[in-house]
């Protein structure tokens, strides 16, 4: 699992039957460092929005929620963050 930041949506008209109805977001993980321009396309399956901080989950957990089972998704926003406390590791 991976907390990340919804910076934007993607709207794709011709997709996959199982996709039909799913809401695709872009996620950016906050642990990619500043310069990089790395980004998840994952399916909401809570109703998240860009600026939320989320869990997202990948690969064969992703299709294990919201019955995406025979879906083609890589991943899966599963929980919009309320809160988060990381702890300094001293480094």
């Amino acid at each position: 699992m991976q907390v990340g930041r919804v910076v934007g949506t993607v709207v794709a008209t011709r997709k996959s039957l199982s996709l039909v109805g799913k809401k695709l977001l872009v996620v950016k993980p906050l642990n990619c460092p500043p310069d990089k321009v790395l980004s998840i396309v994952a399916v909401d399956t809570v109703g998240a929005g860009i600026g939320d901080t989320v869990l997202i989950v990948t690969g064969s957990g992703a299709r294990a929620s919201d019955n995406l089972d025979s879906a083609s998704v890589d991943a899966a926003i599963v929980g919009i963050v309320d809160s988060m406390e990381v702890a300094d590791n001293g480094s």
